[in-house]
């Protein structure tokens, strides 16, 4: 298959981003009198989007209270506000990827289940190097991946058939999100998830480095 697109999942992807996101939300957490997690925790915690990080970080009996998770949520989305840079980079051998990527000419987009505000944050300050044609994260009006919505948006604004498009990310939800959009999964394994989950969830392939990515765009 010839592909004319790629979309990216974000964050254990293109970003490392799991230190400010595990210190913010422990920090709300402690402030509230609720349990901490280490780091490595938090590799299975996110992922589902930021409000589904909060549930699943708070204690089973408190998971149902939304009025807390909302609370926890605001206060997160506070902190993360001055936070979501402290440590936050992209993965070695991104920029070399992205900058082959440039001279392909695929049109590339990047899918996230973080908030909108924060995604385009994201990219505008650490991939500023590079133009991405669409960038989509959660936003009111389109449901969370693993459902295909947003995907299958960027191929319509492409041009593309599902088909066309290498879609790359390190998670179970990203997984699923391709297989769903009727696109190529191709699973990362620099990212937060294990190789074992993304073989589980569908992956028609897997790449150990960004570079490896190069070897399914130059057929």
């Amino acid at each position: 298959m010839i592909f004319k697109a790629v979309i990216f999942d974000l964050d254990g992807t293109l970003l490392d981003s799991l230190q400010d996101l595990a210190e913010t939300l422990n920090t709300v957490l402690s402030l509230h009198g609720l349990p901490v997690h280490e780091l490595n925790e938090y590799r299975l915690l996110v992922g589902y989007g930021m409000q589904e990080l909060v549930r699943k970080a708070v204690p089973e009996k408190l998971n149902s209270d939304d009025a807390l998770i909302d609370t926890l949520l605001g206060e997160m989305k506070e902190k993360y506000s001055r936070t979501w840079k402290n440590n936050t980079r992209p993965y070695p051998g991104i920029a070399e990827l992205l900058d082959w990527l440039a001279r392909t000419g695929l049109k590339k987009g990047i899918l996230s289940n973080k908030p909108d505000e924060f995604t385009k944050l994201c990219v505008e300050t650490l991939l500023s190097s590079w133009q991405f044609d669409l960038v989509m994260g959660h936003h009111e009006g389109i449901r969370h991946k693993p459902d295909p919505e947003g995907a299958l948006q960027i191929a319509a604004t492409f041009g593309c058939s599902p088909e066309e498009i290498l879609y790359i990310g390190d998670s179970s939800v990203d997984m699923q999100t391709a297989k769903a959009a009727g696109m190529f999964p191709l699973g990362v394994l620099w990212g937060f998830r294990s190789e074992e989950e993304l073989r589980n969830h569908g992956a028609g392939a897997l790449a150990k480095v960004p570079d490896d990515i190069r070897k399914y765009l130059s057929r």
